[in-house]
């Protein structure tokens, strides 16, 4: 086969991933290779030397493989003795390239577009160059040959790219260098003129806070992935280092100039296809959740069947939050008022929805013209990084959403980072140390942090729905959402009742095995969680508290849907955050007396009240400090909806108009003739 003919071979993403591994580890682990299915799979997923990050699933490392077979690029191999199928490359045998030129190009495969510097550092460990001028004349003999091309001097940046070729034409779009005197800033959300550039802001040498969320760190370290459920290790996983964040954020701002640009249709229809992306991957989606997270099956589907509803209210809602707006004239000076990204937005994620929740940051903030660094939920990485996939998938730039892997120190240091904004889904702590940290360089910031639910049930209430609504909102995903019911006030002409008819609907919700699509109690996600749970329920019986139902905690992660009564608020249980399936029940005298009770806390996130008359609810709800407030239901949420916290409960807004516009910032034009 002459050499220049695999250009007629256009390679999909996840060829181009399977054979740039096979490349290298044919190189850098010698003893290993060939590779086994499962070994090519990790080697696809590392989070270190490989851009983008992605969570390919064994199938999809297959078919990429069948592919790269039938094109005579690999070979299947079968040692005496041994019974897995292993996998090799045979490109020395399509294709005449010195072990310099196939190290570059491997490199390139694995990292996309990258300067002659980037190449020469990053291919040392399979070739050492001796000079940048030996990189380029290489690339100049491979671009000869068809294999790479060099791409211009991006906007702000020194040097120029080289990128491959493997993966069709269209991937090696040149950037145009800019004329002198043209602008380089990114055009307004609302088509109109863009403005000079600012300066960038630097980047502090650290966070001062005695928070460990906050300490950046300078050194990479691993996690190690397990399902909480059974212990297994899932995946040990590297983390993003502070040169990798900063690198990151360099590739970020660039890239964020070019997707603003973009007509806002260009920007729906991309995202659009990610939608339809999830529709078609929702059953892989999910399993990876549930491993994960100990989340039951059937939640994991619930949440992602509710994503494409989620991206598309975001998607409808906003053009009029970006649309420009008219004000007139004054003295002859026309006045209008335009919407622009912030820039780079950092996203701080959580583990008990792990999709919605990064979704209702992710999608408006690149609707509107953001990019976005994301760091997922160090317990929910996989599903993170598979997001993330997909997104590229769709047709979102790599550079423009990328994913930063690590845990609350990695959190702390892409913060530091000199990103334009922050969102953050945490604890109180945690969220007060990010707002400190942000606050140093004045960086914005909306904060979505935990809460201390409370379900008051009238006298008049319809018994069994309140019980079967506070069962569900009190043991849902093990009660770890944070706008699960966590506290219960019931009025005391109601007592008996409700006590037997909230006993006989949480029957329903008992542990099992998060695969069992039966299953309504999963395992508890986070470590050292069970403790905290047995903590909060000796405090309670030692207080005198009475156990109504469950209150067992089993070895490993597991703790059994569990009432108290007889408690009062000299306990933690009903005052601390519980994360978990525990829920104190007390009895009030009236709604006086369940106001004061329900608003006795330092949070302010959601409140239910159960009654026959809307009135009387809305009365109560009304003199309650929360950010949602329910009448005869509880713990839900819509896209359409502003979800919002007091005090302990959060800052600022997200998903509704009102949370979209957190992505934007507005200009306002003063145009004399």
């Amino acid at each position: 086969m002459p050499e220049t003919e695999i250009i007629g071979f256009t390679l999909s993403p996840e060829q181009v991933r399977v054979l740039g591994c096979l490349l290298e580890k044919a190189v850098t682990t010698p003893d290993a290779y060939p590779l086994s299915l499962n070994s090519l799979r990790v080697a696809c997923n590392q989070t270190t030397n490989r851009d983008p990050v992605v969570t390919y699933e064994e199938r999809e490392v297959h078919e990429a493989l069948d592919a790269l077979r039938e094109m005579g690029l690999v070979a299947r191999s079968k040692a005496h003795g041994e019974r897995a199928i292993k996998y090799r490359h045979l490109v020395p045998d399509v294709i005449e390239l010195t072990a310099g030129e196939r190290a570059l190009l491997c490199t390139l495969l694995l990292r996309g577009a990258q300067t002659p510097g980037e190449l020469k550092q990053r291919s040392e460990r399979m070739h050492p160059f001796g000079a940048v001028s030996e990189i380029e004349a290489a690339m100049a003999g491979l671009a000869a040959r068809g294999f790479v091309v060099e791409q211009a001097r991006r906007p702000g940046q020194k040097e120029h790219r080289w990128m491959h070729l493997l993966g069709g034409s269209d991937t090696a779009v040149a950037v145009v260098a800019p004329t002198p005197g043209s602008s380089t800033a990114p055009s307004s959300v609302s088509g109109a003129p863009s403005p000079a550039p600012s300066p960038a802001g630097s980047r502090p040498e650290a966070v001062h806070t005695s928070s460990v969320v906050t300490t950046p760190h300078s050194v990479g370290h691993a996690l190690e992935l397990r399902n909480p459920a059974t212990g297994e290790v899932l995946e040990t996983i590297d983390t993003t280092d502070d040169a990798e964040i900063a690198a990151k954020l360099r590739r970020a701002r660039v890239a964020q100039r070019a997707w603003s640009a973009r007509p806002l249709g260009e920007r729906i229809a991309i995202i659009t296809r990610w939608r339809d992306l999830f529709v078609d991957q929702i059953e892989q989606c999910a399993q990876i959740t549930m491993r994960e997270t100990g989340k039951p099956i059937a939640n994991a589907r619930g949440e992602l069947r509710a994503v494409p509803y989620d991206i598309d209210d975001f998607i409808a809602q906003v053009p009029e939050v970006v649309a420009a707006r008219d004000v007139g004239t004054d003295e002859g000076v026309e006045q209008r008022e335009t919407y622009e990204p912030y820039g780079v937005v950092a996203h701080i994620s959580a583990w008990d929805y792990p999709y919605l929740v990064a979704l209702s940051t992710i999608v408006p903030a690149l609707l509107c013209g953001n990019a976005v660094l994301y760091k997922p939920s160090e317990l929910a990485t996989r599903s993170g990084l598979k997001l993330v996939d997909l997104a590229h998938r769709a047709g979102i730039p790599v550079d423009v959403l990328q994913a930063i892997v690590g845990d609350g120190v990695t959190g702390a240091a892409l913060v530091a980072s000199g990103v334009d904004l922050v969102t953050c889904s945490a604890s109180y702590d945690t969220g007060r140390a990010v707002a400190r940290a942000a606050a140093e360089r004045l960086v914005p910031v909306v904060l979505e942090l935990g809460g201390k639910d409370a379900a008051y049930v009238c006298d008049d209430a319809d018994i069994d729905v309140a019980a079967i609504a506070a069962a569900k909102g009190a043991f849902y995903t093990a009660g770890q959402g944070a706008s699960a019911i966590e506290r219960i006030y019931v009025h005391a002409g109601v007592w008996a009742a409700f006590l037997d008819a909230f006993a006989t609907a949480s029957h329903a919700w008992v542990l099992g095995d998060p695969a069992d699509d039966a299953t309504t109690v999963g395992a508890l996600t986070r470590p050292g969680q069970r403790e905290l749970l047995e903590a909060q329920l000796a405090d309670a019986r030692a207080k005198g508290a009475r156990v109504l139902f469950g209150g067992e905690a089993r070895e490993g992660n597991w703790f059994e849907p569990t009432a108290l009564v007889d408690v009062d608020h000299s306990m933690v249980v009903m005052r601390d955050e519980s994360c978990g399936p525990i829920v104190g029940v007390m009895r009030v005298r009236d709604d006086a007396e369940a106001i004061a009770l329900m608003d006795e806390t330092d949070y302010g996130l959601t409140a239910a009240v159960f009654s026959a008359s809307r009135a009387r609810a809305e009365a109560i709800l009304a003199r309650l400090d929360v950010g949602s407030a329910y009448w005869n239901c509880a713990d839900r949420t819509t896209a359409t909806m502003a979800w919002s916290g007091r005090r302990h409960s959060g800052l600022g807004v997200s998903m509704a108009p009102a949370g979209i516009a957190s992505f934007v910032r507005p200009k306002a034009w003063h145009l004399s003739p």
